[in-house]
């Protein structure tokens, strides 16, 4: 396969980064106008929508530049290994100013496979770091050198790894939907109130007794008790370690270490973000097993402190020493599962942890976030209507981290070129 070696600034018609408006103008937030991307949600294969957005008339006033669809944009910096990340944007959207942002110039290359070949060269890219705060560049990332093949090459090996990454993302939207229906389920039962009662009719809006609870202050079913999240779970600290005892995935006997990085949306992200330690570091305690959930303890961001996912199948990973464990109590995984990604407990988590430089929460702070806790035929008759919605999402789960496994195996030997394409 014949290749050609290119500067990324020569195959682009556009590099350079975005902004972040003047915070205190409230004019230029107080809209959903524009998704606004920050460095943490790259990584992702494509990204449609974002977690902060920024009006019009922002656009307008400042120097904020609107991306179209299909630009690649690499982390030049962020938090742990967020440098050198780098995604599609899916949808035409602005960035912060960590944000590099490509607009390949499809004369020369299929974008596609220039994001492959930035993937792929992730630690070539971090090596460029510069500065006290070991920071990318525009500039660097201009003259970073790319191979390219013809560009039906191009497109051949790009559309090999795209179909694998639209598989994944397929399997991501059906869950997205599966999930959305276990939390309306969950809302239903739990928030509102209107579990089926005797009759198979919804119990408070039926006339189903309640009664006031000072502890929550307010109206619960009655016969119902108050818990706490340690009253139907247990908490294990992660694995303590250093960067010297970090080793490399190559290495024999190695465990893969899973950080606050690693999680979100309530879900575990594999995107490199990943240390790999000696398995003698992990304890019996800090190994992981279906319905386990790893949450966030600690983090510089208090917007991190409290994510949280279920494992929907044990898992030969460990987590690090910023993350609990948390194993539920038998019967009760489905609906901690749903009350640690409500929004009750996200409130009670911006309130509760502390700290100046870094905040933290402790098994201690468990043992205040209560909720209204269903009788045993209740929690039972929640469990059997969604339990097959889990096992569905386990499955998809499950078959995405083979076809991730595939796609990186792939990945260096068709951008290398020590496979060939026809």
């Amino acid at each position: 396969m014949g290749m050609k070696k290119y500067k990324l600034g020569e195959i682009a018609s556009f590099i350079g980064s975005g902004m972040t408006p003047l915070r205190s103008n409230e004019k230029y937030w107080n809209s959903k106008d524009y998704p606004w991307l920050k460095t943490e949600q790259l990584g992702e294969y494509q990204i449609f929508d974002t977690n902060e957005y920024i009006s019009k008339v922002a656009l307008e006033e400042t120097n904020l530049k609107l991306f179209p669809k299909n630009t690649l944009s690499v982390a030049m910096y962020g938090e742990g290994k967020t440098r050198g990340n780098v995604s599609i944007l899916a949808e035409q959207m602005t960035t912060n100013q960590a944000c590099c942002n490509i607009i390949v110039d499809n004369k020369f290359a299929n974008y596609k496979f220039v994001y492959y070949w930035l993937k792929n060269s992730y630690y070539k890219l971090r090596s460029l770091s510069s500065g006290i705060r070991n920071n990318l560049n525009t500039e660097d990332i201009k003259k970073f050198e790319i191979n390219l093949p013809s560009l039906p090459t191009q497109q051949k090996i790009a559309a090999i790894l795209s179909s694998l990454d639209d598989k994944i993302a397929l399997n991501k939207k059906i869950n997205a939907k599966l999930e959305a229906m276990a939390k309306r389920l969950y809302d239903y039962w739990f928030v509102q109130f209107d579990f089926p009662n005797e009759e198979g009719k919804p119990y408070k809006s039926s006339g189903g007794k309640m009664e006031y609870n000072a502890t929550l202050k307010r109206d619960i079913p009655e016969g119902w008790e108050v818990k706490s999240v340690n009253d139907i779970s247990v908490s294990y600290r992660g694995v303590g370690y250093t960067a010297d005892d970090e080793k490399s995935a190559e290495d024999n006997d190695v465990v893969l270490i899973l950080r606050g990085n690693n999680i979100s949306n309530n879900h575990i992200i594999y995107d490199g973000n990943t240390v790999y330690l000696d398995k003698s570091f992990v304890s019996e305690e800090q190994k992981i097993h279906k319905y386990d959930f790893v949450m966030t303890m600690s983090s510089g961001s208090k917007e991190h402190v409290g994510k949280s996912a279920m494992f929907l199948f044990d898992s030969p990973h460990s987590y690090g020493a910023f993350c609990n464990k948390i194993t539920p109590a038998r019967d009760c995984q489905f609906f901690l599962e749903n009350y640690l990604h409500s929004e009750y407990f996200k409130k009670y988590i911006q309130i509760t942890c502390s700290g100046t430089g870094i905040n933290n929460l402790t098994n201690e702070h468990f043992d205040k976030a209560f909720f209204p806790f269903p009788d045993n035929e209740v929690l039972e008759s929640f469990n059997q209507k969604i339990n097959p919605i889990y096992e569905q999402i386990g499955v998809l789960e499950k078959e995405n981290l083979r076809l991730m496994e595939l796609r990186d195996k792939l990945l260096p030997l068709l951008m290398n070129g020590q496979v060939e394409v026809v």
